[in-house]
C-alpha cells in the first residue's frame, strides 16, 4: 500500500536562555512526520536549528509539505532529501524504520531500549554570566558527571579560562574530563594559544574553535594543536562522499562530531564513520537540541554503535514543553525507561 504523510509543527521552549557564541536560543521550532501504511506508522523529527541547519531557509514548511506530496504520490527518494534537506532526510529516515520495525518509537532494538543498559552522556554547561556557569558546573559534579561540556567564546576568555582552572585544581583530570565548545569563536590568529592554554589546564578536546570553511587554518592548527581538534560545524552542509573524504583527508582532526539531524540521517552520518575510521579518526555523537523524538532515535542509533566515549545526549530537559517520554537522566546515564510512557503529540 502506498504510504501517506502528514506533519505537526510545534514549538519547543527552553528553560532558560541557551547561550553560545553564535547568540542565544529561547525557542525553537521542529515538525513531526508520521507515515502510514494502512497498518502500521512512524513518526520522525524534521528540526531546524535556526542560522545552522543546512536547510533553514523561510519556506522550510513549504519544502516539508511539498515532500509529504511526492510521498503521498509514491514518488520520493530518501538519498536525494537527505542530501538536499539534511533536517527532513532526518525525521523521514526516523519515520521509515519505526514504521518498518511496526514497534512505536522503538527504531534499532538493543538492551537500550529494553531499559537494561544505559548511555554515559557528557554535563552540558551553557555560557552565561560566571555566577551561573559555577551553578551549571556545581549541579553536574553533584549528579555524578565525568565529563563536562563547557560553551566558551561568548564571555570574556580569561574569566571562561578562570573557571576551568577552578574545576581542574579541584578535580584533576584522571577524575573529570573537561571538553569545551568553541562553536567558531575565535580566529585563526588567536587560536593557538588559546589552544596551548587549555593545553596547560588538561582539557581533553575542542570542538570548532574557527568558523566553518577554513579549511587550510584549521589543517594548521589540527597538525600542530597540543589538544585535539573535533570538527563539528564544518560537517554541515557536507553530504557527497567525495567532499566528506576530501575534507577529513586535509584537515584530518582526532574527532569529528555527529549530529544526524544536520548531517542527513543515520545513513548518512555512517558514511562518515566509515570514513573517519579509515582515517584514524574518532568520533561521537550529539543532538542538536531536537525534542524527545529525535533525541530518542539518536540515543538509540548511538547505542548500536558501541562507542565508549561520554555523549553529547543529555539535552532531553533543557525545554519546558518536551514531549513525555521514556528516555530519563540517571546520573551521567541516559536511559530508556520502559515503565513510562510516551505523551501524546498535539495534532496527531
Amino acid at each position: 500500500m502506498r504510504l501517506k504523510a502528514k506533519i505537526n509543527k510545534h514549538k519547543l521552549i527552553f528553560n532558560e536562555p541557551a547561550l553560545t557564541s553564535r547568540g542565544a536560543y529561547t525557542e525553537k521550532e521542529s515538525w513531526f512526520i508520521v507515515l502510514t501504511d494502512g497498518q502500521s506508522s512512524g513518526i520522525g523529527e524534521c528540526p531546524l536549528l535556526k542560522g545552522l541547519s543546512a536547510d533553514d531557509s523561510p519556506d522550510f514548511e513549504e519544502k516539508l509539505l511539498n515532500i509529504c506530496l511526492q510521498i503521498n504520490e509514491g514518488e520520493f527518494s530518501l538519498e536525494s532529501i537527505s542530501r538536499n534537506f539534511p533536517a527532513i532526510g532526518f525525521g523521514l529516515e526516523s519515520a521509515l524504520i519505526e514504521l518498518k520495525n511496526s514497534d512505536e518509537h522503538i527504531l534499532f532494538p538493543s538492551e537500550f531500549t529494553e531499559g537494561k543498559a544505559g548511555i554515559i552522556t557528557n554535563g552540558l554547561i551553557w555560557m552565561g554570566e560566571e555566577s551561573h556557569l559555577r551553578e551549571q558546573i556545581g549541579k553536574k559534579i553533584d549528579s555524578g558527571f565525568s565529563c563536562l561540556k563547557l560553551k566558551i567564546g561568548s564571555i570574556d576568555w580569561q574569566t571562561e579560562k578562570s573557571i576551568i582552572a577552578e574545576i581542574r585544581r579541584q578535580f584533576p583530570a584522571n577524575e573529570l574530563t573537561i571538553r569545551v565548545d568553541a562553536n567558531g569563536a575565535f580566529s585563526p590568529e588567536t587560536a593557538p594559544k588559546i589552544l596551548n592554554e587549555l593545553a596547560e589546564l588538561n582539557v581533553h578536546s575542542i570542538e570548532q574553535p574557527i568558523k566553518a570553511g577554513q579549511w587550510e587554518a584549521l589543517a594548521s592548527l589540527c597538525a600542530s594543536t597540543p589538544i585535539p581538534i573535533a570538527l563539528d560545524e564544518e560537517l554541515i552542509g557536507i553530504a557527497e562522499k567525495i567532499e566528506k573524504q576530501k575534507l577529513l583527508e586535509i584537515i584530518h582532526p582526532k574527532y569529528i562530531i555527529l549530529k544526524p539531524s544536520l548531517l542527513g540521517g543515520f545513513s548518512a552520518s555512517e558514511e562518515w564513520i566509515t570514513i573517519a575510521e579509515k582515517l584514524n579518526i574518532g568520533w561521537w555523537a550529539t543532538s542538536a537540541l531536537e525534542s524527545n523524538v529525535g533525541l530518542n532515535a539518536i540515543a538509540q542509533w548511538t547505542f548500536t554503535k558501541q562507542n565508549t566515549l561520554p555523549q553529547g545526549l543529555g539535552t532531553g530537559l533543557l525545554f519546558a514543553n518536551n514531549i513525555p517520554s521514556p528516555l530519563t537522566m540517571v546520573g551521567e546515564k541516559l536511559y530508556y525507561d520502559t515503565s513510562k510512557k510516551w505523551g501524546k503529540i498535539k495534532g496527531l
